[in-house]
């Protein structure tokens, strides 16, 4: 449990991240495609050899919108600690991801990260943490992408001063809230194998978790054998929306929320499901082989393609 008397509400709101930079290459790009699952299946896949390959001559390759992730994973190499608010990171649970897109991402480029508090909320024996990056292309000075995290502290809860539990918001609106799955019948749905080797592949573009590539590790977080990155289910399932719902085109994604709900292990196969909401895609992933539900959210598509 925290020691509440090292809480001060008033350094919370006042810590100030430190900005970082975040440089990729076209190789790092087309290694997270491959990490998230992109030509897996078929090595000339037509919709996703662009994110591999300078395909009928294009100059670059083209970038997956959930590559956006690692600019908030590169954001916090050292952890989000705050003042009087100390926790072990072994005990981290990613609760929730949301990402808003502004533009396409270049296929290389040089990243400036502001990163800020966006929540923090005391539930006793463990605390909520809301982390929210926004990413600029240094040159230009442009925002690319915003993302807020949602980390839950297990054990870092109970500091609050007062019989009230502590909580602070800087937005008004939970966009990571919780999607109502609807009773019909999904409007598409497409099935994918990880492979057993996926989250060593996934682990390469910067997630070195060793949850994810040790079994010892593994075990005694009480799993059988390392799990996948929740973050590379979310690839799998958005490269699936944009496979079957936006015809290939990764420039259609305007926003994506996802709440990981379970673990996956690599080798598993995954089903997402999805349903049309107008302009809103909600979908779900679940793991054919345990037929359980490990993902589920909403990605706000620009556009629908027309015929879907």
């Amino acid at each position: 449990m925290a020691d509440s008397s090292a809480f001060d509400p008033q350094s919370i709101l006042s810590h100030k991240y430190p900005d970082t930079t975040y440089n990729y290459t076209e190789r790092d790009v087309v290694l997270y495609a491959l990490g998230v699952g992109a030509c897996g299946r078929d090595g000339v896949d037509g919709d996703e050899l662009k994110y591999i390959y300078h395909e009928n001559g294009q100059q670059f390759v083209q970038v997956l919108p959930t590559f956006a992730a690692l600019f908030s994973l590169a954001s916090a190499p050292n952890g989000f600690n705050l003042p009087g608010l100390q926790y072990d990171p072994r005990l981290l649970l990613h609760g929730q991801q949301y990402i808003e897109l502004y533009r396409p991402f270049p296929s290389s480029g040089c990243i400036h990260n502001k990163v800020s508090l966006a929540g923090l909320h005391d539930k006793g024996k463990a605390a909520i943490i809301e982390i929210e990056t926004k990413s600029y292309e240094k040159d230009s000075g442009e925002l690319l992408c915003i993302n807020r995290m949602t980390g839950f502290l297990r054990g870092a809860g109970g500091f609050s001063k007062s019989s009230q539990p502590y909580s602070y918001s800087s937005y008004s609106s939970n966009k990571v809230s919780s999607v109502k799955i609807p009773k019909s019948q999904p409007f598409a749905v497409f099935e994918d194998c990880t492979q057993p080797s996926q989250a060593l592949l996934y682990r390469l573009s910067g997630d070195y978790n060793p949850l994810h590539s040790d079994p010892v590790v593994a075990k005694v977080a009480g799993f059988s054998r390392p799990i996948l990155h929740g973050l590379c289910t979310l690839g799998f399932s958005v490269r699936a929306i944009i496979k079957c719902l936006c015809r290939g085109d990764p420039n259609l994604v305007k926003s994506i929320s996802a709440r990981f709900l379970l673990h996956v292990y690599p080798g598993e196969t995954l089903i997402t499901e999805m349903w049309l909401e107008g302009l809103r895609v909600i979908y779900q992933a679940k793991v054919k082989e345990r037929n359980q539900t490990v993902l589920s959210g909403y990605v706000d598509i620009h556009r629908l393609s027309s015929p879907l």
